[in-house]
């Protein structure tokens, strides 16, 4: 299980440092040309915000586990984004973009499996 906790956590870490840098490096326009019309509803700080926190919690991911300096931060970094990804679910859901919640559910779902694990039965 504990390799399963890594797999999920390293692809986890991937997926949130690649959305953060691109929420951080471009602008709000072309993320909604693109196909983010959920940057519609928040101001261009706020997108921004959104991209720090996905890539500060993706280094949360991994860093404090691989160098085991403060690794209770790795559960509370999944937790963390698991909020962020509920919050991300209520967005698309009140937006009625039903198939563009999918993907944030199944985030959702796999930072709930590794907050679980790490704060659980496989502490690191």
């Amino acid at each position: 299980m504990n390799i399963a906790l890594w797999v999920v956590t390293a692809l986890l870490a991937l997926t949130f440092l690649g959305a953060g840098a691109m929420k951080i490096g471009r602008p709000k326009e072309e993320l909604a040309k693109s196909g983010l019309a959920w940057t519609e509803d928040f101001t261009a700080g706020q997108v921004k915000a959104i991209g720090v926190v996905e890539g500060l919690g993706a280094f949360g991911l991994v860093l404090p586990g691989v160098t085991g300096i403060a690794p209770i931060l790795v559960p509370i970094a999944a937790a963390g984004l698991a909020v962020a990804m509920a919050g991300a679910v209520l967005v698309h859901v009140r937006r009625k973009e039903l198939p563009q919640a999918i993907p944030a559910t199944v985030l959702l779902v796999l930072t709930v499996f590794v907050a679980w694990g790490r704060f659980g039965p496989y502490p690191l």
